[in-house]
């Protein structure tokens, strides 16, 4: 048995759909889902071309992949993306909630509510969209999966990060709540917090002082929190919910 009918036979049925699935940990995780056998929505907001390059490549794998843009912060766009995806690939089962903006540094003197907004906007208003936007077909699944990029930020608690660390950590109570609410219908609610994970926008920043305090001695890769995330999303994590599971090689030990 070679290693990719293994993880077939331990895939789940169902489509899954990531957010900001474009570029970096995004399409990472959607090329893994792809190859673990579900249909993917590779999702963006801008850059269709990027998009259609990350299908492409699932495609050329033996997987079933298509690009959708919609604005996942907002009630109309969630709603439309569900519908299309349900329409073109089918029941959506799977919600990998990975979309991010910017991430400010920001003094808590010149802190506001909006900076705040924009945070959880992200990491609290798009995640619940769409789990209730999915609900129905996870819920008739029997055994949906529900994932949340969130970021040892969370635990690390970064001057000048106060917004994104307080969305951040709101992921937690979330993952805790819906795993309580969603069990008893099959649907498994789990949060991957990786560290810093280097992708394009990163490109040119000298990684060697925190590879260096990292107890493996390297940076993380977006395939290893992809794994992960494969993992859970796989019928073999389907007894693993209600948790959060750092990614970063030890780095908040």
């Amino acid at each position: 048995m070679t290693s990719g009918s293994y993880h077939r036979q331990m895939s789940t049925s169902g489509v899954a759909v990531v957010t900001g699935a474009s570029r970096g940990l995004g399409a990472a995780i959607a090329l893994r889902l792809a190859a673990d056998g579900r249909p993917v929505a590779v999702n963006y907001l801008r850059g269709r071309e990027a998009a259609d390059s990350v299908v492409a490549r699932i495609r050329e794998g033996g997987g079933t992949a298509e690009a959708f843009g919609a604005d996942v912060v907002t009630e109309d766009g969630v709603a439309g993306l569900i519908a299309e995806v349900t329409e073109a690939l089918g029941p959506v089962t799977a919600i990998v909630a990975n979309a991010t903006g910017a991430q400010p540094e920001v003094s808590v003197a010149d802190l506001t509510w909006r900076t705040h907004l924009d945070q959880l906007e992200f990491f609290v208003k798009s995640p619940t969209l769409l789990v209730q936007a999915a609900l129905p077909s996870m819920r008739a699944s029997g055994d949906g999966r529900v994932i949340l990029i969130g970021s040892d930020l969370a635990d690390r608690a970064a001057p000048l990060m106060s917004a994104y660390v307080a969305a951040k950590n709101a992921q937690v109570g979330l993952t805790k709540v819906w795993a309580k609410e969603l069990g008893p219908h099959g649907i498994t609610v789990n949060l991957v917090q990786p560290g810093w994970i280097p992708v394009e926008r990163h490109a040119g920043i000298d990684t060697d002082p925190y590879a260096a305090e990292v107890p493996l001695r390297r940076m993380g890769t977006p395939e290893d929190v992809a794994a992960m995330v494969g993992h859970l999303a796989s019928s073999a994590g389907g007894f693993i919910t209600g948790q959060r599971i750092t990614v970063n090689g030890g780095h908040v030990i």
